[in-house]
């Protein structure tokens, strides 16, 4: 028996992967985070399996439930929102089922920011605008973040930032990072992406907080920022170049037809 910690992408039926909705439909126990879920996902677990809404239980009420259920003999499916690579507190889940002598495994899912991406038809490493992106998050009542990741020590480097948990924040952070970026830089905010209740915003450092309010987003929003969102006039990448082409040619000869 294991627990499969299984990402659920940005929370719609059809974007988990096949091997997500194989390991849904075999697990007889499922937990998932209910904030961030289209209700539909579920509909991919087995008829009468036993399904827990994370919002309700803390850590240990979380283990307890996967305890259980492996001394029961059945699978589990711990349904993560977006990838369980990042932001979706496995390091702790994880550690106590190793304690308790409970195996586990991990399925990777699409993660929201690559979902945002796609709806709104931008590449987010654009050449000579922005080669780096960087996942964080801004710090409320939540955990510390370390020393030295601060988000003006990210904004610095001109990368384009993707930050999660922070849409309470937006207006402070839209004036923190309007330092670096400038105030006309361009913004997107994704609220339950690829869902049915999705709505994305788009403004600049300058409104985008008038339109988070506006709205009255609250949580289950992530924010992007970066002239990547809006470059136009950029040089095209080494990748494809006629120059790479040729030299690629010149030393293994022209594709066979």
């Amino acid at each position: 028996m294991t627990v499969h910690f299984i990402g659920a992408g940005p929370g719609a039926a059809d974007l988990l992967t096949v091997r997500a909705t194989r390991l849904l439909a075999a697990s007889r126990v499922c937990l998932y985070a209910g904030t961030y879920l289209d209700a539909a996902v579920l509909e991919h677990c087995p008829q009468g399996a036993r399904l827990v809404d994370t919002r309700v239980p803390d850590l240990d009420g979380i283990t307890a439930e996967i305890v259980a259920a492996h001394e029961r003999g059945e699978d589990v499916a711990r349904l993560c929102s977006g990838d369980p690579s990042v932001y979706s507190a496995i390091a702790e889940q994880t550690r106590r089922l190793d304690a308790a002598g409970v195996p586990w495994d991990i399925t990777p899912g699409i993660a929201a920011y690559a979902a945002t991406a796609a709806r709104l038809g931008r590449e987010l490493t654009v050449p000579e605008v922005a080669q780096s992106v960087v996942l964080t998050r801004a710090q409320r009542d939540s955990t510390a973040m370390p020393s030295g990741e601060s988000l003006e020590a990210f904004a610095a480097t001109g990368a384009t930032p993707v930050l999660h948990p922070a849409i309470r924040r937006a207006r402070e952070l839209a004036d923190r990072l309007a330092e670096h970026y400038g105030a006309d830089c361009p913004v997107a905010v994704a609220y339950r992406v690829e869902q049915p209740q999705e709505l994305i915003l788009r403004g600049t450092l300058a409104d985008i907080a008038d339109r988070v309010e506006e709205h009255d987003l609250r949580q289950a929003a992530i924010i992007v920022v970066g002239w990547a969102l809006r470059a136009e006039d950029f040089v095209e990448s080494h990748l494809y170049s006629c120059r790479r082409v040729a030299a690629i040619e010149a030393t293994q000869g022209p594709p066979s037809a």
